[in-house]
């Protein structure tokens, strides 16, 4: 008999972490949840996890847990029902001229020189600066995990990476840097719409965004993407 995939959840063992400066909101306390690091992770777990609200950094699978805030909500894009808005539209035809291919989620000088840069020149004041060769490895590759680089290209140039995890149902976008120096195409968003539209193609069903915080400045682009599920309440929401 095939095991009901909640009832491998009930079984997992979580730990969480003392209460920390939230990295989003500056007058809140965070507390994280995360899974046994010991835990072997299938596909078919990271799936159902990503499903539950869970995000991975590096090896480790982890969602908020906060006593006192709800602020992070988990959100999907259901690709084959997402509608470009004009903004959206013009950011693809401003950046048709450049090119993706997935390519293998290794270490590279290359695409860390990128990372270096981008991390310096946006998020200067936050607390992955000054970024490290270690840093970049713990945070965005995994043994278990089915990573891929997706990399944008200017000619030969790279310009910008989305790190992508595939689940069953869909892609779950970890993190995406670029070069500063054509931040005009807005290449962030340039990323996420190629990811809906390479999602498309392959017939998955979602794309996850991670966590929405309406109050960071920094997160709230996600609500951008419509129609967008929001996990609320241990179920998804859409919002159209």
């Amino acid at each position: 008999m095939q095991q009901d995939p909640n009832d491998e959840l009930l079984k997992l063992t979580f730990y969480a972490t003392p209460a920390h400066s939230c990295s989003y909101l500056s007058d809140e306390q965070a507390t994280t949840v995360f899974l046994d690091p010991e835990k072997r992770i299938s596909q078919k777990l990271y799936t159902r996890l990503s499903e539950t609200g869970f995000r991975r950094s590096g090896n480790h699978i982890y969602r908020p847990h906060c006593e006192t805030c709800q602020a992070c909500v988990p959100v999907r894009v259901p690709v084959n029902l997402f509608n470009a808005n004009r903004s959206q539209r013009r950011c693809l035809k401003k950046a048709q001229r450049f090119h993706y291919r997935f390519e293998p989620a290794t270490y590279s000088q290359e695409h860390y020189r990128l990372y270096e840069a981008y991390i310096g020149e946006r998020h200067g004041d936050g607390d992955m600066y000054p970024p490290s060769e270690q840093q970049y490895k713990d945070f965005l590759l995994s043994p278990w995990a089915h990573t891929q680089f997706m990399s944008f290209y200017d000619g030969t140039q790279l310009i910008a990476c989305a790190v992508v995890d595939l689940l069953d149902n869909g892609f779950s976008a970890v993190y995406t840097y670029y070069d500063p120096e054509y931040a005009h195409y807005s290449l962030g968003k340039f990323a996420i719409l190629s990811l809906i539209q390479e999602a498309q193609l392959r017939q998955l069903k979602y794309v996850y965004l991670g966590y929405l915080v309406k109050d960071c400045q920094k997160m709230k682009y996600k609500s951008e993407y419509r129609p967008l599920d929001c996990h609320i309440g241990n179920r998804w929401v859409r919002l159209n």
